[in-house]
């Protein structure tokens, strides 16, 4: 059996050789490996580095991704391998040299099985990138993805960096090029509604670097919840309960806004400020846990409502944008890879 790793990339040279390499070093177990980098016609080193540690090894390939955009990059990896196995994979990533073997092997539970990953274990590398990890491993940070909390083994809705049947795509299809975000959550829905099923494993994890500033992270969450609005009207529903929690805490903040402002009634003000008082709690809550200076309290609670508010902001941008006004949707948003 043969199992194909794509990789979208572009400017990594930080993290693309021990990506690369958590991969060769897997333990195969009959499994042949082959790796797919899907460039985005990067401007630092990222290709000579690629060039230089495998430019003689067969199982690497270095594939140019032109239009430099995520979902054209997987969709490249996936059109240029016939692997029995497909696995999508961030460029931030190092997955267990046991990834690919259990995951590979959990197939063999259930015919219907689609699609398997394992957990995500976040990744730091400075103090705030620590307490953003923390935050999107809590279910108060992110809910119940339970490839983020790990709660169990079992059928999930979706995955991170999942691993594929070759199949899958003859019988659903590739990944929606329109999809600037959310390409793997629109797909595995997709999986879903074909009839096929998602494993989690949580005994085999993928080491992720998550973003180290407010800003960055502010912006990632604000494209996931505006692109989730398309991902819902292209499919005419709702994806998951979860994502619409961040749009309701947005939409309480505005309205708070408005009755200070323009309600002169003092018990109506009191009143609208409880929802928040109450939020702040329950974040201070969480954010106490495992503490080693107040520090991380302080960057736990901005970043959990960085979390919460950009998320939902982006979903009500994405409502106006693509319900009200009808847009259609555009990748002039930036050029990014996984």
């Amino acid at each position: 059996m043969k199992i194909a790793v794509t990789i979208p990339c572009r400017n990594e040279e930080k993290y693309i050789i021990p990506c690369v390499q958590s991969v060769l070093n897997s333990k195969t177990s009959g499994l042949e490996i082959e790796v797919l980098v899907c460039d985005g016609k990067s401007t630092d080193s990222t290709l000579s580095l690629l060039d230089k540690h495998y430019a003689l090894d067969p199982r690497v390939k270095i594939l140019i991704n032109e239009s430099q955009f995520t979902p054209q990059a997987l969709n490249l990896g996936i059109k240029n391998t016939h692997a029995d196995f497909i696995m999508i994979l961030g460029a931030h990533s190092i997955i267990s040299d046991d990834y690919l073997q259990k995951c590979v092997a959990a197939f063999a539970l259930d015919p219907t099985i689609g699609c398997t990953g394992g957990l995500l274990v976040n990744q730091h590398e400075d103090l705030l990138a620590d307490n953003v990890s923390f935050c999107m491993s809590s279910t108060f940070g992110v809910g119940s993805a339970h490839f983020r909390t790990g709660a169990s083994s079992g059928y999930v809705d979706t995955v991170a960096f999942g691993i594929y049947r070759k199949e899958v795509f003859e019988k659903v299809g590739l990944f929606d090029e329109d999809l600037v975000r959310n390409q793997d959550d629109e797909f595995n829905y997709r999986v879903v509604q074909k009839g096929y099923k998602i494993y989690l494993l949580i005994d085999t994890t993928i080491q992720y670097f998550v973003r180290s500033s407010f800003s960055k992270l502010w912006n990632q969450y604000l494209q996931y919840g505006y692109w989730k609005v398309y991902v819902n009207t292209k499919h005419k529903t709702v994806t998951s309960i979860r994502q619409l929690i961040p749009f309701f805490w947005v939409c309480y903040l505005i309205s708070m806004l408005l009755v200070l402002l323009l309600i002169p009634m003092m018990p109506l003000k009191i009143l609208s400020l409880l929802p928040l008082f109450s939020y702040l709690l329950i974040a201070f809550y969480f954010s106490t846990k495992k503490i080693h200076a107040l520090k991380d309290m302080i960057q736990r609670m901005i970043i959990y409502l960085i979390l919460h508010t950009s998320y939902g902001w982006g979903y009500l941008k994405g409502i106006f944008h693509f319900v009200l006004l009808n847009k259609k949707p555009s990748n002039k948003a930036g050029m990014l890879t996984r």
